[in-house]
């Protein structure tokens, strides 16, 4: 079957079209690939620099979604099912051999595209909000980043499980649309974000760190909770801890991936409560562009140029 390798440690350039064996795994739910998300953990992999660094030559692919061709006794699926799934390694191929915990129904309604976008964003975003920040229904929130992956999965799960005000924190005006597209209520440009804002939200979502930490907390209510998430600004930020004693608020530390793989079935139950709002179309991933299998180091050259709004893609 064809499948993007990496097998040297060059950048994009680096991968390559290639024939490999069809996976054999009696065990796995064996899936035939429609489309493969692209993301910087890929990237990263054809430089050396992520911490997944399987011997060289090897198929990167975290997030796929496709047909099942094949399936355990007892796993629930059976061929032709319509299913996402995170197979971690090996997605960008025709073919790939997933964990039946991390292979997840489809609904019809819902693209091959959009499916092979959803859980490590959405995942990140609902554990952030629902289970380390405790969103309570009617709570506002601040959403640093909000044109990014993160951001407007953020935007979206606040706004299923029952926010009231989203509010999205963003660098240019073409952000603000994106943000404001995918479900926020109203949108502040990053500089001066704070005025207008102190003292009236309950959960901020930061994947960006740096100086905006700071006057993050000074947005938040009484009880309110900082979800940190990331670092993209570069900077790692430091907290006084006497803001957090006057205020009685939180600063909360959001590490999904590790934590989730490290517990089976952890990330399938979050998937179960996700799923009426993803066949509902509350959670609506934002597509960026697509590519051919074939066109791989095109599509990793578009996120190394930051030049994608949305989530990249390989169609299989």
């Amino acid at each position: 079957m064809r499948a993007i390798s990496i097998t040297r440690l060059d950048g994009p350039e680096a991968v390559e079209l290639t024939d490999v064996p069809e996976p054999d795994a009696p065990d796995k739910v064996v899936v035939a690939v429609r489309a493969a998300g692209v993301a910087f953990p890929e990237l990263l992999q054809t430089r050396g620099l992520y911490q997944l660094a399987p011997p060289l030559p090897f198929v990167p692919g975290a997030e796929v979604a496709g047909d099942v061709v094949s399936a355990p006794e007892g796993s629930g699926f059976a061929p032709g099912d319509r299913v996402a799934a995170l197979p971690m390694l090996g997605g960008l191929a025709e073919q790939v051999a997933v964990d039946p915990l991390l292979t997840f129904p489809l609904p019809d309604q819902v693209s091959y595209q959009a499916g092979a976008s959803f859980m490590f964003n959405y995942g990140t975003s609902y554990f952030a909000l629902v289970a380390r920040g405790g969103l309570v229904e009617g709570e506002s929130v601040l959403v640093h980043g909000a044109a990014g992956g993160i951001g407007t999965s953020a935007i979206q799960v606040a706004k299923a499980f029952g926010a009231g005000r989203v509010v999205g924190v963003v660098s240019s005006e073409a952000k603000g649309e994106v943000a404001l597209a995918a479900g926020a209520d109203e949108v502040v440009l990053a500089d001066g974000f704070v005025e207008g804002l102190k003292r009236s939200i309950d959960l901020v979502v930061d994947p960006v760190g740096g100086d905006r930490f700071t006057d993050s907390l000074r947005c938040l209510r009484d009880d309110g909770r900082l979800l940190v998430i990331g670092f993209t600004a570069g900077d790692i930020p430091t907290v006084k801890v006497n803001r957090l004693l006057l205020n009685n608020t939180s600063v909360v530390g959001v590490g999904w991936g590790a934590y989730a793989i490290s517990r089976p079935g952890l990330i399938k139950q979050q998937w179960e409560a996700m799923l009426p709002h993803l066949a509902s179309g509350a959670l609506d991933p934002v597509l960026g562009p697509s590519f051919p299998l074939e066109q791989a180091t095109a599509a990793l050259e578009v996120l190394d140029t930051r030049g994608a709004t949305g989530k990249v893609t390989l169609t299989v």
